[in-house]
């Protein structure tokens, strides 16, 4: 692990996720959120932790949620189009269904974003939810993301076309008032 807080744990993806990985990318109830068109095969998988799971080179980076007190994997977060030059990434993140509705994504979501701000220094991160998921809206916003873009008729689904709502949270310059914390503002 390299960031925790009293109840859960974040560290980089391993080979032997490759399973539970398995298992979350090919649950069809999720594609519609993640941008899945297709099942991926374990061996994808492995080569994925093996040769992609890497924020400098390839741009992007899985990171898995532990609990502190089973060492249980119980979701990820992907931050990913990493853009060092202009200091800002997207956000995405995952919590296994039997682990939903106990403040696991947001403490997962607080440490990603610590890491993100202060160890990486970066300027904004941003993500895309679809109108219809309240409960990763309420999320972010209940981590300081503010609504910034709607983009009409993105997503298809059965029912129809949906929109996508843009979030976004970017790091203002540290307060050195306040014992040298950093805060962040929402962007309007």
């Amino acid at each position: 692990m390299f960031i925790r807080n009293d109840t859960i744990s974040l560290r980089c993806a391993e080979p032997e996720d490759a399973p539970l990985i398995y298992r979350w990318e090919n649950d069809r109830s999720v594609w519609r959120v993640s941008g899945t068109i297709a099942p991926y095969t374990l061996f994808h998988i492995e080569q994925f932790l093996l040769n992609n799971n890497d924020l400098t080179s390839q741009k992007q980076l899985r990171l898995m949620i532990d609990l502190n007190s089973t060492k249980e994997s119980i979701g990820c977060i992907d931050i990913y189009d990493y853009d060092a030059l202009n200091e800002r990434a997207k956000i995405g993140i995952l919590i296994d269904e039997a682990h939903r509705h106990q403040g696991y994504a947001a403490d997962a979501l607080s440490l990603c974003l610590e890491y993100l701000f202060h160890d990486l220094m970066l300027h904004q991160v941003y993500c895309v939810i679809d109108e219809m998921n309240i409960e990763s809206q309420k999320l972010f916003e209940g981590q300081g993301f503010a609504l910034c873009g709607r983009r009409k008729d993105w997503i298809k689904t059965a029912e129809g076309f949906r929109d996508v709502l843009e979030y976004q949270l970017i790091r203002n310059t540290p307060n050195t008032s306040a014992a040298g914390s950093s805060t962040f503002r929402q962007h309007r």
